[in-house]
């Protein structure tokens, strides 16, 4: 009992984050949820959460969405999750490795974009082969991992300059992307009546968790979110490494 009240203030506190930038909601919450209710149940829930947050910023921010954008995202990602799982089973001896790179890379774009934030300096976008790359590798990354978020963000960083484009556009592709993983989920019987029961207690949380989040993200400056985005990419790179 103690271990699901733990879980839903976990719940609560990283949607608002989750909500107030698009993303890192899960990045956040799946290390300790995963030891306080298990890996199976945490994956499921946090991933019907991911779409159910994501539909909440988008209920005030829908005509944010970069459609061209969203479209370009899910176009790569999509072929990339369903290549993941294909090879997820023969991946898992270079798990280990994956993480390392991956944790690397994001830590690297998180700390140059900060320092050309402060210098004031814009960045550059990634060109259309770099960009193909990049959006194939984070959905390649997710279908094995299920961690290929922090790529992905570090492609919508630069191309995504406008606060409330960038979270209605993440958002927009996490309902795609969790919505894939929770059909996956359910098909493998992880949404037993224990989990279904938490997960409808963590919907409540999550209910507040967006009012606060997006009053929060209204009231932000572009300079202030900015810093918070990369202090997030910052984490999820850290966490990546530590896997």
């Amino acid at each position: 009992m103690a271990n699901n009240i733990f879980f839903l203030i976990v719940v609560f506190l990283t949607n608002i984050i989750q909500c107030i930038t698009g993303f890192a909601g899960t990045v956040l919450a799946m290390p300790v949820s995963v030891m306080l209710i298990g890996l199976a149940p945490a994956k499921a829930i946090l991933n019907a959460l991911g779409a159910a947050a994501s539909a909440g910023v988008l209920t005030g921010s829908y005509k944010s969405v970069n459609k061209k954008e969203f479209l370009k995202m899910t176009g790569f990602l999509i072929p990339g999750i369903a290549a993941g799982y294909f090879l997820s089973p023969m991946a898992v001896s270079f798990q280990k490795a994956a993480y390392i790179t991956l944790g690397s890379v994001v830590i690297f774009f998180a700390v140059l974009n900060f320092i050309k934030l402060v210098r004031n300096e814009e960045s550059k976008e990634p060109g259309n082969v770099l960009s193909a790359v990049i959006l194939l590798a984070s959905g390649l990354i997710h279908g094995v991992f299920v961690c290929g978020g922090p790529l992905l963000v570090t492609y919508a960083g630069q191309k995504l300059k406008d606060t409330q484009e960038f979270r209605a556009t993440l958002s927009a592709v996490w309902i795609v992307l969790n919505g894939i993983m929770v059909f996956s989920d359910a098909f493998n019987g992880y949404f037993d009546k224990p989990t279904l029961k938490l997960l409808g207690l963590s919907l409540a949380a999550l209910a507040a968790a967006i009012v606060i989040g997006n009053s929060v993200a209204k009231k932000m400056s572009k300079k202030a979110f900015l810093i918070l985005s990369y202090i997030l990419m910052l984490i999820s790179g850290i966490s990546l490494l530590i896997k």
